[in-house]
């Protein structure tokens, strides 16, 4: 058990967060994908991470990294949240971060049977979920004397993808809870923001695989050719919850290749 360290700054509203490096941060959707990448990079600069997640056998993969604990839970579930902040605060004697990443896909087109129906599942996930975990994180950041909060949105809610209406839809829910709860929290020295994701090889888009055709037609509508490591959406996760990102607050952060500053009329250039 470690013991509680002061939090430098308590009370002080709006407070610069460049005082202190971050100790100990909650991670959603940790099994896998960013949020397993998210949760990988934070140990292995020493922070302190309650790694939450569905996936129990994901999670045990997890046990080897030094500082962290991992917590079975569904982020649609209030308990979860205020369980896995419980134990990072008696772990590690507070909370100064949360990274809001469970996530969910899986949209049904507008008039196939169960359409609206699968669509509640995904905005019960990936728009309740982090309602929910922001509602249980500030308490903790709060009495730390500020704190940082990324959720995980996507490029997909700002562009549309034909056939994706109900994850798209969930995803601009998420930017615009993003820079909601950055007003109602900045006075608090809370900062909250939005990553948006472009493709990333993740296991949402793991089916892409099964047709390297498909994959090839859609890298070349990237203008850097390319999908994303899960490591490289982390490490911008690491700037929006660190000290360097001290006045960034109800933005999102498109890391995408360049996918959403192509209108798409014309092909792009091929390289030299």
């Amino acid at each position: 058990m470690t013991t509680r360290r002061d939090a430098a700054g308590a009370g002080v509203p709006g407070r610069a967060r460049g005082e202190r490096p971050l100790r100990a941060v909650l991670v959603t959707g940790a099994a896998s994908g960013i949020g397993r990448a998210v949760t990988e990079l934070l140990a292995e600069r020493g922070v302190g991470v309650v790694a939450v997640d569905r996936d129990e056998d994901g999670l045990a993969s997890l046990a080897g990294l030094g500082g962290v604990l991992p917590h079975v839970g569904d982020v649609t579930a209030e308990e979860t949240g205020r369980a896995a902040v419980a134990l990072a605060v008696e772990e590690y004697g507070l909370l100064d971060g949360a990274v809001l990443n469970a996530g969910i896909g899986g949209t049904r087109p507008f008039e196939a049977p169960g359409a609206v129906e699968a669509a509640e599942r995904i905005f019960s996930v990936n728009v309740r979920g982090p309602a929910l975990g922001i509602r249980a994180v500030v308490p903790a950041l709060r009495s730390a004397g500020g704190g940082a909060i990324v959720v995980t949105a996507s490029v997909a809610g700002i562009r549309a993808d034909p056939g994706g209406w109900a994850y798209n839809a969930s995803k601009a829910a998420v930017i615009n809870l993003v820079r909601a709860a950055a007003l109602d929290y900045a006075a608090d020295g809370i900062r909250v923001n939005a990553l948006a994701p472009g493709l990333t090889r993740t296991r949402i888009t793991a089916g892409g695989d099964r047709s390297p055709a498909l994959r090839a037609a859609v890298e070349r509508n990237i203008p850097l050719r390319r999908f994303a490591e899960p490591r490289e959406q982390a490490e911008a996760v690491w700037f929006l919850l660190s000290p360097a990102a001290s006045y960034v607050t109800g933005a999102t952060l498109v890391v995408d290749g360049g996918l959403d500053a192509n209108l798409g009329l014309l092909p792009l250039p091929e390289p030299h």
